[in-house]
């Protein structure tokens, strides 16, 4: 395990069902090898079931907390993981609106791939934002006034905070990537300024 993320706090916040195993899994695991704590959250307390590709059923995975138990205050990045009945319950879950939209005024970065991005609309902080997510929410997308693109991934800091968005699973290791590279850059910035990293 390499230890270039200590010190770093990660939430990742899922419903309790119809979760894109690798988009949970891959993300939440990369964080903890590179050294971060990555918390995986979701509204109500309880196993969180895992899907592939929206219908075959995958592991049942233990959540780490309950996001009303949790402050934004105390992490650096939120992780957004897809599958399209996973951010349909989370957008209609007032904490997890809440909590895009408390990480967005702070300006502390935010990744959500494939359905992710469906929140973040919910959340109404993707105008003026350029990103991608599954194709299917390019409408949603453009009608909440983001620029859509289709590429792997996608970095926006437009309106003051970074946002990083990809398509589907089969992005995985560029969207863990630009997460690494965003999360390494914001530490050497805060270390050349003198600050206390995160």
């Amino acid at each position: 395990m390499s230890e270039e993320l200590r010190g770093v706090r990660a939430l990742v916040i899922t419903a309790n069902t119809g979760v894109e195993h690798d988009e949970l899994m891959m993300p939440l695991d990369w964080l903890r090898e590179h050294g971060a704590v990555a918390v995986h959250a979701t509204p109500e307390r309880g196993e969180v079931q895992t899907f592939r590709h929206d219908v075959d059923k995958d592991e049942v995975v233990q959540p780490d907390a309950a996001l009303n138990d949790l402050e934004v205050d105390d992490f650096d990045l939120l992780v957004v993981p897809g599958g399209t009945v996973n951010v349909d319950k989370l957008r209609v879950c007032d904490r997890a609106v809440e909590v895009a939209q408390q990480f967005v005024r702070a300006g502390k970065p935010v990744a959500a791939i494939c359905h992710g991005p469906w929140l973040l609309v919910e959340a109404d902080v993707v105008a003026g934002k350029t990103l991608t997510s599954y194709h299917s929410l390019r409408t949603d997308v453009v009608n909440a006034e983001g620029r859509w693109i289709d590429r792997a991934v996608v970095r926006s800091d437009e309106n003051g905070w970074p946002l990083i968005t990809s398509r589907s699973p089969g992005d995985l290791t560029e969207f863990t990537d630009a997460i690494g590279a965003e999360l390494t850059a914001a530490q050497s910035a805060q270390a050349f300024a003198g600050d206390e990293i995160f």
